[in-house]
């Protein structure tokens, strides 16, 4: 009897640390890509002993076709703005970002979303929606606008 109890607290056991071992094994992607025009030049912020973030806004353009009728139909065509804060904490990338990207660049950013909050200047708890940058493609070329 002592051995049948023994032998279940085992199986228990096991399922337990399976059951927690297909957990931590488990994948999630948190990935995001930006295809659009940015919106101010860059600027790099530093807060008291930690590294420094280039920040800018990236944005992002949907346009469709209102009225009735088929695709190929004439309609008016409405177009929506949506506005993304970026931020760039890898120090190459960071740099390359505060340097060559200029108000109305055309550029591809990849990274992840992030929530936040902080307190604004009249102590009123915001909330804040960040793309953490991880690679960055410049579409428009450098060369072109510094002439």
């Amino acid at each position: 009897m002592l051995r049948r109890a023994s032998v279940q607290i085992f199986r228990q056991a096991v399922r337990y640390c399976s059951a927690d071992q297909n957990l931590s094994l488990e994948k999630s992607i948190n990935r995001v890509q930006l295809l659009g025009r940015v919106g101010q030049d860059p600027v790099m912020r530093q807060a008291d002993g930690r590294n420094p973030v280039t920040i800018f806004s990236v944005a992002t353009n949907e346009m469709w076709r209102t009225g009735e009728g088929e695709i190929t139909s004439m309609g008016d065509v409405s177009q929506k703005t949506t506005w993304h804060r970026v931020s760039v904490f890898k120090p190459g990338l960071r740099d390359v970002a505060y340097q060559h990207i200029k108000k109305g660049s055309r550029v591809l950013v990849e990274g992840k979303i992030d929530y936040g909050d902080y307190v604004d200047k009249n102590q009123i708890r915001r909330q804040a929606t960040t793309i953490i940058a991880d690679n960055i493609i410049f579409l428009t070329d450098i060369m072109r606008e510094k002439s």
